[in-house]
């Protein structure tokens, strides 16, 4: 049995087999913990289907007091496709082990949204009490947790008033000096420890990450909490059908400060769904602030507010005036929003922040411009043309869409998209074929069959040059080339 357990221990799949098949038992266990169990907690998914499907039990416990489920163990690492396979191999996803905990409440309490996910696909039940006493969605709440919170909802969990109120309690709290209290009073007050403190940009949040070192150096106690408590509230105040005055759902998203995190975009979904005068105006108001996160906020939800682009372009069009300069907000925001407005209008407020430092505008600039430019634009062709060459990899892949939406079919724009067949990054180089094939360029049809055989099976170049086949108006040819396999390596 020490093959077996050595081979789960290398994760080396070949080896399970060939113990499996000299007569290893896949129901063996070494000082109690189960092959399985093991395998589940290393995550390793191919083993445990191996395992499985020789006739391990998926529900057996395991451990030296026989208190311990792979289920669980899986769930305990956020190993959701170790535990998609357990579920897959009839684990129940609501059996308890010692102490009463279910993978659920596991997976919940320490923020594994997809492994959350899978568990409740598989049928877990959303409102089944942990053995602390909270239900999944306050203890998700508690946790800080924006993707757990989502997954709950989406499966009809209830409770969503206790849920809330324990996201309120947490909305501003400084959470590095909450866990080091409570890290240091579990301990008894027995040593005095040096705090560390390391805040993880994760699941569109941050997470907080605190551990006490011991005065040798050495890790002591530690814990962890996400910090996605405002959004949270955002989403169960949705759920209870309750309106946010537009302040407090502002000062939410401005306390993070954030325009990519949880507690900003769900703050900005919560108000442009409102759709509404009062929310158009408050948005308006805010773009007029001297403040640049406020007036990246004001952006933000005038680019989502669904109905209202035709009275949002002339404000976005001032604020990207006045906003002109090396930082990068408000200018991102107000590039994106326009870019969700598509109004051609703002076509000469997207090309003065071509030249932008950051990345990140430029590359809204280009997905701005996609589709929206207009016919013999020469000033929008030559910032196109700039940014197609762009040291940045996205950058060149949005501006070489947007060369490829543009109406014009010219000899200078086919050769821009000619230069970019070679492109290292596939996407601008899927991006640049599909464009040539969109004109009915000849060079089209090598370059499609290129990156169908080299792309990933499930890549995004391969999808786009699949997509560009409705473009090669030779039937033998677009049946040719939808037969390209991608190449084995």
């Amino acid at each position: 049995m020490s093959t077996l357990f050595d081979a789960i221990g290398a994760g080396d799949e070949d080896a399970v087999v060939r113990a499996l098949r000299g007569g290893a038992d896949p129901e063996a266990d070494d000082d109690g913990e189960t092959a399985l169990y093991l395998a589940a907690v290393a995550d390793e998914p191919g083993i445990v289907r191996l395992l499985l499907a020789a006739g391990a039990d998926p529900g057996r416990v395991s451990g030296p007091d026989g208190g311990d489920l792979p289920l669980c163990g899986a769930a305990c690492g956020g190993h959701a496709g170790t535990v998609r396979a357990l579920l897959a191999a009839g684990a129940h996803p609501d059996q308890q082990e010692e102490f009463g905990f279910t993978a659920l409440a596991w997976a919940v309490r320490l923020g594994h949204a997809e492994t959350v996910r899978a568990l409740l696909e598989h049928g877990a039940d959303p409102d089944r009490p942990g053995p602390d006493g909270l239900a999944p969605l306050t203890a998700a709440a508690r946790r800080g947790s924006t993707a757990c919170v989502r997954a709950l909802l989406d499966h009809g969990a209830r409770g969503a008033a206790p849920a809330l109120r324990e996201a309120r309690r947490w909305i501003g709290v400084d959470m590095a000096a909450e866990l080091r209290r409570g890290l240091v009073a579990g301990n008894g007050g027995g040593e005095t420890y040096e705090a560390v403190v390391r805040r993880v940009r994760e699941d569109g949040g941050v997470t907080v990450v605190v551990e006490l070192l011991r005065e040798d150096g050495r890790p002591g106690r530690g814990d962890e909490r996400q910090t996605g408590h405002a959004a949270v509230a955002t989403l169960l105040e949705a759920a209870l059908g309750r309106t946010t005055p537009h302040e407090e759902l502002a000062a939410r998203a401005l306390r993070c400060g954030d325009p990519e995190l949880d507690d900003w975009t769900t703050a900005v979904a919560g108000l442009a769904g409102r759709a509404d005068e009062e929310t158009f105006a408050a948005a308006a108001a805010w773009c007029a602030y001297r403040d640049p996160l406020r007036q990246a906020l004001g952006a933000r939800v005038l680019g989502a507010l669904p109905g209202f682009a035709a009275s949002a372009v002339p404000v976005l069009r001032r604020l990207a005036a006045e906003a002109a300069g090396p930082a990068r907000e408000p200018v991102l925001s107000v590039v994106t929003a326009l870019g969700a407005c598509a109004e051609p209008a703002a076509v000469p407020e997207l090309l003065t922040a071509a030249d932008h430092p950051d990345p990140e505008v430029r590359r809204a600039v280009a997905g701005a411009l996609a589709g929206i430019v207009p016919a013999g634009d020469m000033a929008a062709l030559g910032v196109l043309l700039r940014l197609s060459r762009d040291g940045d990899a996205r950058v060149r892949d949005w501006a070489v869409l947007a060369l490829a939406e543009l109406p014009d079919d010219t000899p200078l724009v086919r050769e821009a998209l000619a230069e970019r067949l070679a492109d290292p990054d596939p996407e601008t180089a899927a991006e640049a074929a599909r464009g040539l094939a969109i004109r009915q360029d000849p060079r089209a049809v090598d370059a499609l069959a290129t990156v169908l055989a080299d792309g990933e099976p499930d890549g995004a170049p391969r999808e786009t040059a699949l997509a560009a086949l409705e473009f090669v108006r030779d039937a033998r040819v677009r049946t040719r080339l939808e037969w390209v396999p991608p190449r084995r390596r």
